[in-house]
């Protein structure tokens, strides 16, 4: 696995407390996102290294760079259809050329000039852009935010094969963390180490609320 990997507890100490934080593993030229689907759709993308197959071009798919947070979403890889979770490593460019185009899944009076302003970005845009509560190892909300991303149309294919370097099958390593989640070991959880993604534009950070 080429993920860094750090204890739980000490990235915790210095994570964010509150605030709207896209939290991730990334450097200059790629970033982590981590995705959930049933064995079939999940064997074939990190034997390939892209998308297909199963895996369909016409739907919404989401990603989301915050471990924990995929982890809250697919219980672990314990729920139906999110058994196989993958690491995807992502053009850095990529996700920004997302951020840039996304449109906020619901109506955001500051944001837009009126509800149906908003319905025909929506309508136009490929992206959607969703913050919802964080949460801890356990599950418990927190108040800190967290990102996901949804992309459909002419970019879910550019998604799905271009824009990806390697998706990495992290389920072996999930399930052993779940492992000292069921037996209270905190101190033994390893999570993938994780900052605050820093953005150069400033009028991006604004659309995006970020702290």
């Amino acid at each position: 696995m080429k993920l860094n990997i750090k204890p739980y507890i000490e990235q915790q100490k210095v994570w964010p407390k509150t605030g709207h934080h896209i939290m991730a593993q990334y450097d200059e030229s790629e970033i982590i996102v981590y995705q959930s689907y049933r064995p079939e759709i999940g064997n074939f993308a990190s034997d390939n290294n892209y998308f297909g197959g199963a895996f369909s071009l016409n739907r919404m798919t989401w990603i989301k760079p915050n471990f924990l947070w995929m982890m809250y979403r697919n219980g672990w890889a314990t729920k139906e259809g999110q058994e196989t979770v993958l690491a995807i490593h992502l053009r850095r460019d990529a996700f920004e050329r997302y951020l840039n185009q996304a449109v906020y899944s619901s109506y955001q009076s500051d944001l837009y000039e009126t509800r149906e302003h908003w319905q025909e970005e929506v309508q136009n845009s490929s992206i959607r852009l969703q913050w919802d509560p964080d949460h801890d190892p356990y599950g418990a909300k927190l108040e800190r935010r967290a990102i996901q991303i949804g992309i459909r149309g002419n970019e879910v294919k550019q998604y799905a094969k271009d824009d990806i370097l390697e998706i990495e099958d992290i389920t072996p390593f999930v399930k052993e963390q779940y492992n000292h989640l069921l037996n209270n070991q905190l101190d033994k959880l390893m999570v993938p180490e994780e900052h605050p993604l820093i953005l150069d534009s400033e009028s991006l950070k604004q659309q995006l609320r970020l702290q």
